[in-house]
């Protein structure tokens, strides 16, 4: 019989598959890897799967190529590269707060201050004294500059340990109505004598009228009963002046260390400890300088290291930039130079980069505006040698 074409090929096709041999799968290799061994017809010897079924992956050899040369810009330094020397990232300065740090020496545990404490001192200073936060309430409004002149230094020393019993809670404005009303409001003990605040008028005056005088500050019942206490101990205890010891005046009826502190450096001028209010508590804070949970924390923190000649000034310093520029709600931190310099942990990224646009446009103006008056000023002198110019003269002084 006859077949066709088609069908010796499929014949030809369906022979040829049947003698190839039989492809491994992935579960006879998995059969051997199990097994770890197989054995040869001839031989007992383990065989590795290597030897039964060959590796599928082809290994080409590799073109070896010609290496890139490295871009230009490896080569060639840009100006501004020429002119600044990075420094590696280990070398590069970390900040830590205030730490304490054992004396291989001695032993002893000192206290290390914040490694940029006194950049940051040095630019908030300068800011207080010339810069953003240089007019501040505490600058005039202060309890140390409460106190009246043309009165005796007993009675100013008198005048100051009030304000601060006032200041308590209480903004340095509302105090200083306050104690303007004590001044000019406070009647006399006795006929004929003055009126305003001594320590005999307070003695004499109703607890009901002194709570009326002062009642715009915080806590003024409190301190009522504080200021009528405290005139007592101060006429039975310490001949009508103020104690001149943080004890003497941290036993006073609302006198804490705070407020002890600030009177013995205002009053007497002895720097024996920092006064630490909620503005110099939390600025700090802001800084990393330390982890404290309140004022008093915070004090015992930052004279374990702060220099002893600061102690008197740190109070006004931070005082009057919480009042101006580190406000407790509403940081201004596109006016502040320790964000716009990138030394404050805590300044809002947003306001420092709109706080350096505006300042840079405000020196390109003020260097176009310093330009011009040069160009003018130039200008002008020109004009006058041009005009001062007298061409007769100079004929004269040729034909000499």
């Amino acid at each position: 019989m006859r077949t066709s074409k088609i069908s010796q090929e499929t014949s030809k096709l369906l022979n040829a598959t049947a003698l190839s041999p039989r492809r491994s799968t992935r579960t006879s290799i998995s059969r051997f890897a199990h097994n770890g061994s197989v054995k040869k017809e001839d031989s007992e010897e383990p065989l590795d799967i290597e030897d039964v079924i060959p590796s599928r992956k082809r290994k080409r050899p590799t073109p070896r190529r010609a290496a890139k040369q490295s871009p230009s810009k490896t080569t060639v330094k840009t100006e501004i590269e020429e002119t600044v020397t990075f420094s590696p990232a280990k070398e590069r300065k970390v900040r830590k707060p205030a730490r304490k740090v054992k004396n291989e020496e001695t032993g002893d545990i000192e206290i290390h201050p914040p490694n940029d404490w006194a950049e940051v001192y040095a630019v908030v200073k300068e800011m207080r004294t010339s810069g953003a936060a240089q007019h501040a309430a505490v600058d005039t409004m202060g309890c140390d500059k409460l106190a009246q002149e043309q009165v005796t230094p007993k009675i100013k020393r008198y005048h100051t340990l009030t304000a601060l019993m006032l200041s308590s809670q209480t903004k340095d404005t509302t105090n200083f109505q306050a104690m303007n009303r004590l001044y000019t409001e406070l009647p006399p003990h006795k006929e004929g004598a003055p009126g305003g605040l001594t320590l005999e008028n307070i003695l004499a005056v109703d607890p009901k009228l002194l709570n009326e005088l002062i009642w715009a500050v915080g806590f003024h019942n409190n301190k009522t009963r504080y200021i009528k206490a405290t005139a007592e101990i101060l006429r039975d205890q310490y001949d009508g002046d103020i104690p001149d010891t943080i004890e003497g005046l941290m036993g006073l009826p609302g006198v804490g260390p705070k407020m002890g502190y600030l009177c013995l450096s205002s009053a007497w001028g002895r720097h024996e400890g920092i006064g630490v209010d909620v503005h110099v508590h939390r600025i700090t804070n802001l800084w990393g300088w330390h982890k404290t949970k309140g004022p008093e924390e915070s004090r015992l923190a930052l004279q374990a290291w702060l220099p002893k000649e600061l102690w008197h000034e740190i109070n006004w310093v931070l005082v009057g930039l919480g009042q101006t520029v580190c406000l407790p709600v509403g940081r201004k931190c596109g006016e502040c130079e320790l964000g716009l310099r990138g030394l404050c942990k805590a300044a809002e990224r947003g306001k420092v980069t709109v706080g350096r646009k505006l300042k840079e446009e405000r020196i390109k103006e003020e260097n176009g505006t310093l330009l011009k008056e040069e160009v003018v000023k130039s200008e002008v002198m020109e004009g006058e040698m041009v005009v001062n110019a007298n061409p007769e003269e100079d004929a004269k002084r040729e034909d000499v």
